[in-house]
């Protein structure tokens, strides 16, 4: 929600105060050549064009009044409201905006200029290039000084007063249609203003002092001027480089913390403020990343706790929960290791994983005379019995609403809604086939009927492996996934380990 006191009006002042700074600006900026145009005036070179320019000064006084109606003119264009969505987005770039608007006007000129020069050179036996090069040498200074006194003004009042009042909250950077000025960009305004723009004044000097022919420049000079010029050019990157590029690996690594990733670290390995900053950053993330930790910790034992708590009201799935995710891990390492499924994404892995032990949490829904009869199930109860995958899929979604963690919450859905369902579509709750049956559910289902068919149930006694595992291999194409099937099938060493080992009075 934006602040409301950033009404039409209120906007349009600013704005009009904004547009007399750059105006203001500019006649700042046309004073440049007042300062050291006599000389050059004089010069031979320069008395036809004087001549022309005293002829037509009305015409040449329009065009030099151009250069302040064009930047006007472009300004209020800029500023008026055309749609609502650009509404304040056009109000905070316009620093930036207006001060890159305000050397319009002398550009305009300078284009002018040449196309009179071009027009008139013959008749008026002109030299141009010298002309030219002067006349540039001034407007480049006249639009650097326009540019770098607006500029800073207008930011100034932008940062300290008029954003932070009608902002408050910031994230000015979301609002669609904002400039977000980089270092960079900061670092070249700094730079045009304290080194180039003495230069070019410089220059200025120089070249009406050549032409004008009262001074020789040596080649020498020229040489060491060119010198301190790129000196100061690779100063300028390399200043710009040491500001922005830590910067800029502070901010990838803020937006993946907001994103809640906390295992990265920033790679900045300095003595000075940039590297105190990025040590303590790291050290933020490590204490974040802890507490995320401990409550993933928390959430899980809560979830697991549920699942144990619907286990122990069913007489003949004690233990299930746990030795289906210790199946479900092994058979996800099977995999990772085979080459139709290396690509699966390690948080995937891990969401199956996580989201093992609630596939069985819609039982807490289902009757207990159902839930705990010895016997098989009436056909009644069978469809009371099968309505714990959609109750199962809408426990998770509720529990875990808040967890931001949109791929495990997706997975622990289709593991609890799908994993009764069957490769061949005569499964449940939605007669799903194939490749329509989400990875992880697939996964889920071998795990879960391998499970009941080597532990001991009210309705039936352990199977032994190789009963079990003909099941399984029987089954394949019509109950389960066939790739996955003869992958899990593989790991039957490893499963048996795991029974024999731990679970021996299954």
């Amino acid at each position: 929600m934006f602040p409301m006191e950033l009404t039409k009006s209120t906007r349009i002042k600013i704005t009009v105060l904004y547009g007399v700074i750059t105006g203001l600006s500019n006649m700042i900026a046309a004073l440049i050549p007042i300062t050291f145009s006599t000389p050059a005036l004089q010069s031979f070179y320069m008395s036809s064009w004087v001549a022309f320019l005293e002829k037509y000064e009305s015409v040449t006084n329009w065009i030099t009044l151009g250069t302040f109606v064009i930047p006007s003119i472009l300004c209020f264009v800029y500023a008026r409201r055309r749609k609502s969505k650009y509404f304040y987005s056009r109000f905070i770039n316009l620093p930036i905006a207006y001060s890159f608007i305000g050397i319009t006007g002398w550009i305009a000129y300078f284009l002018a200029e040449i196309i009179i020069l071009l027009s008139i050179k013959t008749a008026y036996n002109i030299k141009i290039t010298p002309i030219i090069l002067t006349s540039s040498m001034y407007i480049i200074l006249e639009a650097l000084l326009s540019f770098t006194i607006s500029y800073f003004v207008m930011e100034t009042l932008h940062r300290k007063k008029f954003l932070p009042q009608f902002f408050p909250n910031g994230n000015l950077h979301k609002i669609k249609g904002t400039i977000t000025p980089s270092l960079k960009f900061l670092f070249t305004v700094l730079y045009i203003s304290t080194v180039l723009f003495p230069i070019f004044y410089l220059l200025s000097a120089i070249m009406t002092a050549v032409f004008n022919k009262s001074i020789t420049i040596d080649t020498n000079a020229i040489l060491v001027f060119f010198i301190i010029l790129i000196f100061g050019i690779l100063l300028f990157v390399i200043f710009t480089d040491y500001f922005n590029s830590p910067l800029i690996k502070l901010q990838k690594n803020a937006e993946q913390i907001a994103k809640g990733n906390y295992s990265e670290k920033v790679n900045i390995v300095t003595n000075d403020s940039f590297g105190v900053l990025a040590d303590t950053f790291n050290e933020m993330t490590a204490v974040l990343n802890e507490k995320t930790r401990r409550i993933l910790k928390i959430q899980n034992s809560i979830i697991t706790g549920m699942a144990a708590m619907v286990e122990s009201r069913d007489n003949s799935t004690g233990g299930h929960i746990k030795r289906t995710s210790e199946c479900v891990k092994i058979f996800i390492i099977e995999l990772k290791n085979t080459d139709c499924y290396r690509n699966l994404s390690d948080s995937f892995c891990q969401s199956v994983i996580k989201a093992a032990p609630m596939h069985d949490l819609g039982k807490i829904a289902v009757d207990d005379a159902i839930l705990r009869k010895p016997g098989k199930f009436t056909d009644e109860e069978y469809e009371q019995m099968k309505q714990h995958s959609a109750e199962g899929e809408r426990i998770i979604e509720n529990v875990l609403s808040e967890v931001n963690d949109i791929e495990f919450k997706k997975i622990a859905m289709n593991i609890a809604h799908f994993h009764h369902e069957k490769y061949n579509g005569q499964g449940y709750p939605n007669g799903l086939r194939e490749k329509q049956i989400p990875l992880e559910a697939r996964i889920m289902a071998l795990a879960d009927v391998f499970d009941a068919l080597v532990s001991k149930r009210c309705y039936k006694d352990t199977f032994s492996y190789d009963k079990a595992f003909a099941i399984i291999e029987d089954s394949l194409g019509s109950h389960f996934d066939p790739n996955l099937g003869k992958i899990f099938i593989s790991c039957r060493q490893k499963l048996e380990n795991l029974y024999d080992s731990q679970y021996k009075h299954i």
